[in-house]
């Protein structure tokens, strides 16, 4: 357990204040512990995976982060795989791909962990995480855990019912299915994406939801936002959906530059964006 963690060191965008309490949970059993912990103490818990998708605020985070690095994968019969929380993402993505498994070409790339992933629904190529999810193991925050299948959850784009359930997940279960241009497909994906999208820099990946029948980079490219700045915060010059922190940005450098790029894409096309970083605390 860690006190005064700066939180810029456990995000991808680099950015935050500090958190009261730090800790990395490996088993199920630490994560039971760090939550009893925070409810000693009577503060609140987060959970966090890689910290992409996140924007920490730059005051102190007056409670506990827990990191999940609960990473196991196991094959449990042909094409059913049982998964970590803390497992990466797109890593999973690629191992699944390439014993020629299809359902998850889409995840290479997106630097999450499996639980920000299924609490996230992440999606990238008309592919979402829910797509092969079979079930999710779930810690309740009175340390109950419990299987819950798909058809017991809700998921729609970019949410799920984790969003507003308190507690913790700890793994999921996939079903893929067996397919001759999984590799291919996947090298395609990554490739694509480090064409397009800004992997060397400080980002959370995508800030805004895609409007429907548009694309929110369209929008905010045709308004002539690349390269925009507020203090270290900037449009990317690559991908207009990505808010890149260009020079030791602060959060209230991200959190102002959202505005301006809405007001700007609502002036210039009438449509309203709508961000999906999650904004801590």
């Amino acid at each position: 357990m860690e006190e005064n963690k700066p939180l810029s060191e456990l995000t991808t965008f680099g950015i935050g204040g500090l958190a009261r309490f730090f800790c990395k949970v490996q088993t199920l059993q630490n994560l039971k512990e760090a939550i009893t912990f925070a409810k000693e103490k009577n503060i609140p818990f987060l959970i966090l995976g890689k910290g992409s998708n996140s924007l920490f605020l730059d005051e102190v985070y007056e409670g506990l982060i827990i990191q999940n690095k609960i990473d196991f994968l196991k094959e449990l019969s042909p094409g059913t795989f049982h998964v970590g929380a803390g497992y990466s993402f797109a890593l999973l993505g690629t191992k699944t791909a390439q014993q020629g498994y299809s359902g998850l070409e889409f995840a290479s790339g997106i630097p999450a962990s499996v639980g920000g992933a299924i609490y996230m629904n992440a999606g990238a190529n008309g592919s979402e995480t829910a797509d092969t999810l079979f079930s999710v193991d779930y810690l309740d925050e009175e340390g109950n855990l419990k299987t819950l299948k798909k058809d017991e959850l809700q998921f729609s784009y970019r949410t799920s019912s984790f969003q507003t359930l308190p507690g913790a997940i700890v793994a999921g279960t996939f079903k893929l299915s067996k397919s001759l241009n999984a590799r291919s497909k996947q090298l395609e994906i990554i490739s694509y994406r480090k064409k397009t999208q800004p992997y060397g820099d400080k980002s959370a990946g995508c800030v805004f939801r895609n409007p429907e029948c548009n694309h929110a980079g369209k929008l905010i490219e045709e308004a002539g936002l690349k390269g925009m700045r507020v203090g270290g915060a900037e449009v990317s010059t690559l991908h207009a959906n990505f808010i890149v922190n260009r020079e030791n940005a602060k959060a209230e450098d991200v959190l102002k530059l959202i505005e301006l790029i809405k007001k700007k894409v609502k002036d210039y096309s009438g449509v309203d964006l709508e961000s999906e970083i999650r904004i801590l605390p």
